[in-house]
This record gives structure tokens, C-alpha cells and sequence, in this order.
């Protein structure tokens, strides 16, 4: 038995390396700040996890609230047997329901720390590798135009070959941003148009109306479902669904009644890896492909994102993001590391990866 003795929680700051990422509704940043926890048991072994929300505006999370809940729930995990994960989520639901993406960096540390006892890396724990690598996706951000036509080509020349195109502000701007960046793409690479929820029914209307012949999919156009069901009887463009997307009702739902063919799923929003798995396989039963990832995140998260995206069919892989190749700070050596648009989990045991706590300097507290 591996009984938790101690939980250090870190913060750190995650600095975006393309200047300013801007998504609709005037949301924008330069920098997130990350949590990170290291869990100790009382045999020496110990598991890293990570959750980063996107600030406070993406979903009902934000960098203090995850710490708070760590407080909160934290002192209930000691004495529990870290590498039983049942007996993990049990424990942290007997002190506070919900907060999914605070219970994501325990879950993921507890993943971390059944692998390296295990003395498996976590791609042979979640059911074997299926990919030795697979394509990367990035995003772009909301700009004009032709800053986002040229984000696009300077990073397909890097090997990147999908892309998310950040949308959902006025319908005839966006329209020419994707016109624009659909020009230049080279054939074969994947767009995503992600509103992020950000258009009304009304703009959305307007929008598909004017895309519609694009080669690209259509990401969460509205923020409610019912809404992204009327546009999605009005375009032929395959839908993606993400922020609406939280229980597996709600993916059986938007499978079925909105005709959904791919959902977007991330670490925090279920959970963490835990979450995530059962989330992908379910989507995977059902014939649709997925996108993994988390909100964002540094060389812990990627890690995470890593080993079950090469536990994924790779005909039910629409994307995949490494954010530690969208950031500046790297606590594992930038690791995993991507190659030329392309992403592998490591083959080291747990994670894979070696935080190197100096970096995160002192803890923000210790539960213990």
C-alpha cells in the first residue's frame, strides 16, 4: 500500500509563445497561472499532476479556486492508498462535490504514481499503445485576417498540419479569417473554426451561411446546445462539440439528438486521465472521433494528454495539443518533446518525465 503522506502544491507561471492568445468575446492572455501538486507516500514514491484553467473566464474555474479546493479535500486523501484511484475519487468526493478540475492534478499525480510503481509507463496501463506517434494541432489566434493566414503557414512549415482557427466575434469578419486561412493551408491539413461558444444563435446563423463550403469542421458555435442544434441543421460542416460536453449524457446526447460527429475533450473539464479515458472510449464506441487535451498546461499536462492520445485509434483522432510547445516555462526539460508537427508519449514508467521541483521553488502550502 502507497498511503498518501504528504501533498505540496506549486505555482507557476506559463507564458504563451506566440505573444497574445485571443479567443471570442475579447478574451485574451499572455500568461496563465498553473498549479502543479506533487503527492508523497509513506514508501518514498511519489506522482506529479497539473491543472491550468485558462483563467476564469473559459469555464467555472480559476488558478485560486483549484488551490482552495485543494485545501478543502486535500487533508481526506492522506492515509488513502494513492495508487488505488477508486479509493482517490471516493475520498475527495466524501469532503466536496464537483471542482472536476482541481481533483484533475490528484488524479493525474495518482496515474504518475501507479505507473513508476508499476514500473509501466501509463500508455500500458490505460489498455497499450495503439500510436507511436500521431499529428499535433494548434490554435490561432484571433487576429486579422492575414496575421492568422500568416500564423497559419510560418506553423505549417514547422510540421504542424491541423489547426484550430479561433472565431466567434462578428460572423463577416470571421468569415473572411477562415477564407483567408483556408487559402493558404496546405492540402490535407485540418481546420477547426472554434467559436468557443462565442456567437449568439442569430451570428452563427449568419456565419455558417457565409462558410459553408469550406473544408473545415465547426467547433461549439454557440455556448447552448439547443442553440449549436439549430446551426447544425442549417450547414453541412461536421461538427465538433467542447464546452457543452461534461457527462457522458451529455455526449450521448449531442451524439445523437445534435449529430456531433467529434467531441473535444480535456483533463480538467472530467477530471482528469481517469475521467478522460472513460469519456474518449465512450466516444470512440459511438463511432466519433476526439480531440485531447486540457484547458492548458505545461510538460505535466502534455505528458498526461500524451499517453492517451496513443492509446487512441488513430481513425478516431481528430487532434491532439502539446501545450508545452506553446509555452516558454518547462519544469520536465520539455519534455515529452514534440517532432516536426508530430507527438509521442514517453516510454519511461508513470508519466514518463522528471519534474525538477527547484524550478517550482518553495510550496505554496504542504497538506501533510
Amino acid at each position: 500500500m502507497s498511503a498518501i503522506t504528504t501533498i505540496d502544491v506549486f505555482g507557476y507561471q506559463l507564458t504563451y509563445a506566440h505573444g497574445e492568445y485571443v479567443m471570442s468575446s475579447g478574451r485574451a492572455a499572455t500568461a496563465q497561472d498553473s498549479t502543479m501538486i506533487r503527492i508523497s507516500c509513506a514508501d518514498g514514491s511519489y506522482g506529479w499532476g497539473e491543472v491550468c484553467t485558462l483563467a476564469g473566464t473559459y469555464w467555472p474555474a480559476f488558478a485560486g479556486g483549484a488551490r482552495a479546493a485543494l485545501q478543502e479535500f486535500g487533508p481526506a486523501l492522506l492515509g488513502v492508498d494513492g495508487t488505488n484511484l477508486g479509493a482517490v475519487h471516493a475520498a475527495m468526493e466524501s469532503v466536496l462535490m464537483g471542482h472536476a478540475y482541481a481533483k484533475s492534478a490528484v488524479d493525474i499525480a495518482c496515474w504518475d504514481l501507479l505507473g513508476k510503481k508499476a514500473g509501466l509507463p501509463l500508455h500500458e496501463l490505460l489498455g497499450g499503445r495503439m500510436q507511436s506517434d500521431f499529428p499535433l494541432y494548434e490554435a490561432v489566434p484571433l487576429a486579422s485576417p492575414d496575421a492568422m493566414a500568416s500564423f497559419v503557414k510560418e506553423r505549417s512549415a514547422a510540421g504542424i498540419t491541423a489547426f484550430q482557427v479561433k472565431v466567434g466575434n462578428d460572423p463577416a469578419e470571421d468569415a473572411q479569417r477562415l477564407h483567408a486561412v483556408a487559402e493558404v493551408a496546405p492540402d490535407g491539413t485540418t481546420l477547426i473554426a472554434d467559436a468557443n461558444g462565442g456567437w449568439t444563435l442569430q451570428q452563427a446563423v449568419q456565419a455558417v451561411r457565409l462558410i459553408d463550403g469550406l473544408p473545415i469542421y465547426l467547433e461549439q458555435p454557440c455556448a447552448r446546445v439547443e442553440d449549436c442544434a439549430h446551426v447544425r441543421r442549417l450547414t453541412t460542416l461536421p461538427m465538433v462539440m467542447d464546452e457543452s460536453v461534461i457527462t457522458a449524457t451529455d455526449l450521448v446526447s449531442v451524439k445523437n439528438d445534435l449529430g456531433a460527429g467529434s467531441v473535444n475533450l480535456k483533463l480538467g473539464r472530467l477530471g482528469g486521465i481517469t475521467g478522460m479515458r472513460t469519456m474518449r472510449d465512450l466516444a470512440v464506441s459511438m463511432g466519433m472521433s476526439v480531440s485531447l487535451e486540457d484547458a492548458w498546461g505545461g510538460d505535466v499536462t502534455t505528458a498526461a494528454v500524451s499517453h492517451l492520445a496513443a492509446t487512441t485509434p488513430a481513425e478516431s483522432l481528430l487532434s491532439v495539443s502539446f501545450f508545452n510547445d506553446w509555452t516558454n516555462e518547462h519544469v520536465a526539460g520539455y519534455l515529452p518533446r514534440s517532432a516536426f508537427g508530430r507527438g509521442s508519449a514517453p516510454t519511461a514508467p508513470g508519466l514518463g518525465i522528471e519534474v525538477d521541483a527547484d524550478l517550482l521553488g518553495q510550496p505554496l502550502f504542504t497538506i501533510a
